[in-house]
């Protein structure tokens, strides 16, 4: 192929100086012909095939091939042909005599003409898109996995992002209950990929049923729902970016916090300082394109929608519910009663009736068992031998004065002694920790160990009067001897031993 160069130099001695076809061939070097060529064109046309290329070993298996490609499509992606594996079966199972290559090019461009095409779209203010992320942090001094539910509004680029322990339908809602307060509004609507959190079942023509608890949080919100198709993530194809924006910019290197309150505080901090930034194509900051997002938005609610999981069970005969491969307790009152129970994403609630009976912290390990030992206390009354057993006591952190007063009982009253250290234990079902504690160190340097005098100390102390303690009612207490005092003791102390 000839050069720019010398079609401007060929070109300007026939057009420009006047010379005529053999004679720029004479000066140039070159054929009539091609200067005849080069006078049709100002640059070099490169070459033009006229005719589709000739394939005598390769036409005859294109069918297979296509086929192969084909059914590839039906089957997950890691089990599909490379061109590699095409040519071999060809050869071994067709005959094929050629190469490689011509089987890899063919392969190459059938699947280029094939990849999907993408539309550019235009997002008009007020609808959002949400999704999930995950990542490794630190927690507590603890590595984990992190899963972030990230809500953004495609107009403006904005974005908020919440980080939970594990991704479920409690962290989902409460996702977006954080989300509309941070934007202070709620979405027009909101587009979902095909979560099982939010899609009970997928039906034909793009219908759906959603999940119970899906539908309350669109009805207390009243945004409406839409649904990429499934495997598609493109479709929602701005919050997809924003998985990875995040995971780049705010959680790597892994995040080290000491609770999720505090890592998710620093990533609204983020959220927000990144709206002064400009996007490129974008002449206007987010936070400026955020101002028409904000004027679309549907008002907030008067409350926000209760983002627990809802689930009733039975309690058990240890006094004990199954939430979430985890046992928490309830008080033995609850046992064998049907219960109610509500997950939040850092806390457990458990109900019976209109009555609430036990708060617990969310646990999220596996087969973990959650104890108040205050749920116990009422049988360990009535069942004082598994005092020194009993699990839900075990680790129970109370202060060394409480275990001063159990031995101090057991040794002086035997079983009795249990008995009546557990009545004390149940003080805290009625006073602070505080006062109990002070009660039974007082009631230790009195040598008054009792119900009824730590009881009456701990009244006294709330009341702010001085105890009266009557020690004629301990029976069991050692008592003092006092004799009557002899002249000859004194004596003593003025004789020369004495001195």
């Amino acid at each position: 192929m000839y050069s720019v160069d010398l079609y401007s130099r060929v070109r300007r001695a026939c057009h420009v100086e006047g010379k005529n076809n053999s004679e720029a061939a004479r000066l140039f070097g070159i054929d009539r012909k091609t200067v005849a060529k080069i006078l049709k064109h100002s640059v070099p046309p490169g070459y033009q095939r006229t005719t589709a290329p000739v394939r005598p070993k390769l036409d005859p298996f294109i069918g297979i091939i296509d086929q192969i490609l084909k059914d590839d499509k039906r089957v997950i992606k890691k089990q599909r042909h490379t061109a590699k594996r095409i040519h071999a079966r060809l050869r071994d199972e067709h005959g094929f005599t050629g190469g490689i290559t011509i089987v890899t090019d063919y392969v190459r461009e059938k699947q280029r003409r094939t990849q999907e095409v993408f539309v550019p779209l235009v997002h008009t203010p007020g609808h959002a898109q949400v999704d999930f992320g995950e990542t490794l942090g630190v927690i507590g001094g603890v590595e984990r996995k992190l899963h972030y539910i990230a809500i953004s509004l495609p107009h403006s680029d904005a974005f908020f992002m919440k980080a939970y322990p594990a991704e479920t339908t409690e962290a989902f809602c409460d996702g977006h209950n954080a989300a509309f307060a941070f934007f202070g509004g709620v979405p027009l609507s909101a587009l979902y990929d095909n979560t099982v959190i939010a899609v009970a079942k997928i039906l034909g023509g793009g219908k759906r049923i959603r999940t119970r608890t899906f539908s309350e949080l669109q009805s207390h919100y009243l945004f409406e729902d839409r649904f990429g198709r499934p495997g598609k993530g493109n479709d929602k194809g701005n919050v997809e970016g924003v998985i990875g924006y995040g995971r780049r910019n705010f959680l790597i290197p892994a995040p080290r916090f000491d609770s999720f309150d505090a890592l998710n505080a620093w990533l609204e901090e983020q959220c927000l300082k990144r709206q002064d930034d400009v996007v490129r194509g974008h002449s206007e900051s987010i936070g400026e394109r955020l101002l028409r997002d904000l004027d679309a938005l549907m008002a907030l609610p008067p409350t926000p929608y209760d983002a627990c999981d809802k689930v009733s069970t039975r309690a058990t005969s240890i006094s004990m519910i199954r939430y979430r491969n985890n046992d928490y307790s309830v008080p033995v009152a609850f046992a064998h009663h049907e219960v109610q129970v509500r997950g939040y994403v850092h806390e457990v609630v458990i109900g019976c009736g209109t009555e609430i009976v036990a708060r617990h912290r969310r646990s999220y390990e596996k087969a973990d068992m959650i104890f108040d030992p205050m749920h116990y206390l009422p049988l360990l009354e009535q069942k004082v031998g598994a005092l020194d057993q009993a699990a839900p006591l075990q680790g129970w952190d109370l202060p060394d004065a409480f275990t001063t007063l159990h031995r101090l009982l057991e040794a002086r009253m035997g079983k009795a002694g249990k008995r009546e250290y557990v009545q004390i234990l149940r003080l805290l079902e009625t006073f602070e920790m505080e006062h109990v504690h002070a009660a039974i160190k007082q009631a230790l340097d009195l040598g008054a160990l009792g119900y009824d005098a730590i009881k009456h100390l701990i009244l006294c102390r709330i009341e702010r009067r001085p105890p009266r303690l009557d020690l004629d009612i301990y029976p069991y207490l050692p008592k003092a001897v006092v004799e009557t005092t002899k002249p000859s003791s004194y004596a003593v102390l003025l004789s020369e031993v004495a001195a």
